[in-house]
């Protein structure tokens, strides 16, 4: 008897500025898709979105497939101003974030967005003399 592994599930309850994502199963090659594209569909949806809650409990296998998924969204949610939360880790979903020194950047809170970049024709912040007095001038070189 051959045991399929079990399908992932999503349950979605939002507000105007925040969205809860309830996940049950694997995020592995087969599943983690479903998770990116509901929380690609939020996201765009969505233009005042301030915070994404991804509730974890529910979890079970979590491959690399499901790990770069999980990275990006916490790229996307960034790009849109958004903060991801990952809320009830299993312990886990936890040692595989640690291991993998994924925990902290996909639990903390993201840096406020970049400043614009200058502007065509304007000049750069830093000036070519500052640059080049900083570096050292060769391999052996202390000044």
């Amino acid at each position: 008897m051959t045991t399929l592994p079990p399908a992932l599930h999503l349950t979605t309850v939002d507000s105007e500025d925040t969205v809860r994502i309830e996940i049950t199963g694997d995020l592995d090659y087969d599943h983690a898709g479903h998770l990116l594209d509901e929380v690609t569909a939020q996201l765009g949806s969505r233009p005042h979105l301030t915070d994404l809650h991804l509730h974890c409990a529910g979890v079970g296998t979590v491959d690399s497939t499901g790990l770069s998924v999980l990275l990006m969204i916490r790229r996307r949610t960034t790009a849109v101003g958004a903060r991801l939360h990952l809320d009830d880790r299993t312990a886990m979903l936890d040692r595989l974030l640690d291991i993998t020194g994924t925990l902290e950047y996909l639990t903390e809170t993201p840096p406020p967005a970049a400043a614009p970049s200058h502007q065509h024709g304007t000049e750069p912040l830093m000036t070519k003399g500052t640059a080049q007095a900083d570096r050292p001038t060769g391999p052996d070189s202390t000044t």
